[in-house]
C-alpha cells in the first residue's frame, strides 16, 4: 500500500484487523500513534507482545519479526551483514537508516514491503 493510499484510509477498529500485516499497516499510517518516538525498538517490542499473545491464546501464526526470522535473515543479507545482529533487526535498521539520514520508521516500511514483495514471489512449497 502506497503511502498516499494509507493516508486517505480511515483507521480500522482492532476488531478489523486480521494479522500482524494489518497491524503494520495501521502503524504505517499513524506510526506516532502507535509507537513512542516512532522507535524501531518499540515497534519491536510490541511485536514480540503480539508474538506472546498469540502463543499463550493456541494461535498458530509464525513470529517473522523474531530475531532470526525471515524478516531478519532478509535484512542481514541486504545490509551485507556478515553474520546475524545479536542487536536484533530494530536496532540495525535504526543504524542503517542514521548512516543514510532517514527515518528509521520510513526504512522500515521500505524493508518490510521488499520483503513481502519477495514473500509473495516465492514459489509455492509442494508436499
Amino acid at each position: 500500500m502506497t503511502e498516499s493510499t494509507s493516508a486517505r484510509r480511515a483507521p480500522r477498529h482492532l476488531s478489523e484487523l486480521r494479522g500482524i500485516y494489518d497491524l503494520l499497516e495501521e502503524v504505517r499510517m499513524r506510526p506516532g500513534m502507535w509507537v513512542c518516538g516512532s522507535s524501531l525498538q518499540h515497534l519491536d517490542s510490541m511485536l514480540t507482545g503480539y508474538w506472546i499473545a498469540l502463543e499463550i491464546h493456541g494461535v498458530d501464526e509464525e513470529p517473522d519479526f523474531a530475531n532470526g526470522g525471515p524478516f531478519s535473515e532478509l535484512l542481514w543479507k541486504r545490509l551485507s551483514m556478515q553474520y546475524p545482529s545479536a542487536l536484533g533487526w530494530a536496532v540495525e535498521i535504526e543504524r542503517e537508516a542514521e548512516r543514510r539520514d532517514m527515518s528509521a520508521i520510513e526504512l522500515f516500511f521500505a524493508l518490510l514491503d521488499e520483503f513481502l514483495a519477495a514473500d509473495a514471489s516465492a514459489p509455492e512449497a509442494t508436499d
